[in-house]
């Protein structure tokens, strides 16, 4: 159920801060948006996922991996920012940790597409600040989605033979492998 409110009621906003139910909130140019939590299986393909990243990527390379951080073009952040399911931060790359938020676009975003979510309305805001490729993981079929920044547009990268999708940012690929997300460096058995 979606629900359109003109103005939230102060009681509101305060009453899902104080009970943690603002915990997936977003504020879009100044709109609201109150996601539900992620369920059980959303989890887990995020957690396996970051764990897999963490090990093949972040331990070669030196990158950083953050789940459900605010990311913002940076000035007055609470008025404009999303809350991505993994951030991927390469050392020396554009965002600017700013304690609450990071500032501009990390390298890459995780975003695990539930039903009736937001995923694909939030990709021109990645746009906007510069996320060079976002992962799209669907919760219930698995099935991988990588969009690569080019000339200001997100550009589907179309899976070889054996469907991974090759992630240029970190040089890994991706897949659907049945009941999971696998991801590997290129060439590996």
């Amino acid at each position: 159920m979606k629900a359109v409110m003109w103005e939230v009621p102060p009681e509101i906003v305060e009453l899902r801060r104080r009970t943690g139910a603002d915990e997936r909130d977003e504020v879009w140019d100044g709109v609201l948006h109150m996601g539900p939590s992620p369920n059980v299986e959303h989890q887990r393909i995020e957690s396996d996922v970051e764990r897999q990243v963490r090990t093949l990527w972040s331990s070669r390379t030196g990158g950083e991996v953050l789940h459900r951080i605010n990311v913002s073009p940076g000035g007055d952040w609470k008025k404009n920012y999303r809350i991505p399911d993994l951030i991927l931060l390469s050392p020396g790359g554009r965002a600017i940790d700013r304690g609450e938020y990071m500032g501009g676009g990390p390298e890459v975003v995780v975003e695990i597409l539930s039903p009736n979510d937001e995923t694909y309305e939030k990709l021109p805001f990645y746009v906007s600040i510069g996320v060079r490729e976002v992962w799209v993981v669907d919760r219930d079929t698995k099935a991988v989605e990588v969009y690569s920044l080019a000339e200001g547009a997100y550009r589907l990268v179309a899976p070889d033979g054996e469907g991974w999708c090759a992630s240029a940012v970190t040089g890994l690929e991706l897949r659907c492998a049945l009941t999971r997300v696998e991801l590997r460096w290129p060439n590996a058995s």
